[in-house]
């Protein structure tokens, strides 16, 4: 009973054996995936996905992604710049793979463009592009907001209350990444109460566009005094929206952008 004792290897079947508590299990198979054998999946049980990389991968491009919007907001990032993903990915700790998705990205959103066999460069901006920026954000988030302000209870606007305190605190730090953040933060959370998602999708592209650097001064040298007035901007706009006061919120969001010009 030789063949007995091994299992049906003549037809290819795995061996079946017993544990310590005297059950019997099935081993897998060297080489092989969910009960496969010789390399071929079995017809009740599907292969797992092999996702764990992928995630993994995903992960660090986001990551990378974040990283270099932060350094075009703070200015690390210079207008005007070639940057290589080789030496951007020895300064981040990771290969030039996800760097290079990175700024991939970055170009579709307009923030650099692609010179060949040289690596990304920041894209020049001037006051005129970030004037355009301005008057296309206020024609969308302006009545928005109006209308927000008729409709939305108080208590629901008391509630963004923590968020425009963030936008404060992130001024006062003096970090102009971190209160590009908070900011988009804030009006992200605005009009996310218009139930619209592509309109707050649409109007935070936008607003990210007019957080990047211009060639000779902008968003990207204003000081910590300049940050704190625009923060405040924000308390101030939602307590105009707490107490209906229209003529109030029109002033101070038209101003709001107004003032990111200046």
């Amino acid at each position: 009973m030789k063949q007995g004792a091994q299992g049906s290897a003549g037809t290819g079947s795995p061996q079946v054996r017993a544990d310590a508590a005297g059950q019997t299990r099935v081993p897998r198979q060297a080489g092989s995936g969910a009960g496969a054998v010789r390399g071929e999946h079995t017809h009740s049980e599907p292969p797992a996905p092999r996702v764990r990389p992928v995630v993994q991968r995903a992960s660090v491009r986001g990551q990378i992604l974040d990283a270099l919007r932060a350094a075009l907001v703070a200015g690390d990032l210079r207008p005007g710049e070639v940057y290589s993903a080789p030496v951007l990915g020895e300064r981040f700790g990771v290969s030039a793979t996800p760097v290079r998705e990175a700024m991939q990205q970055l170009a579709l959103e307009g923030a650099v463009e692609v010179v060949p066999n040289r690596g990304f460069r920041v894209v020049e901006r001037g006051a005129r592009e970030l004037a355009e920026l301005a008057e296309v954000r206020a024609l969308i988030e302006v009545p928005v907001m109006l209308r927000l302000a008729r409709t939305v209870p108080a208590e629901r606007w008391a509630e963004l209350r923590p968020l425009a305190e963030a936008t404060v605190r992130a001024a006062s730090s003096g970090c102009r990444a971190a209160y590009a953040e908070a900011d988009r933060g804030f009006h992200r959370a605005v009009l996310s109460l218009s139930g619209n998602r592509q309109l707050v999708r649409i109007a935070e592209d936008l607003h990210r566009r007019a957080q990047w650097p211009l060639v000779g001064g902008g968003p990207g040298t204003r000081g910590r005094a300049d940050l704190v007035a625009d923060a405040h901007e924000h308390t101030a706009l939602l307590d105009a929206l707490i107490a209906r006061d229209l003529d109030v919120v029109r002033a101070l969001v038209g101003e709001h952008f107004t003032g990111a010009v200046a």
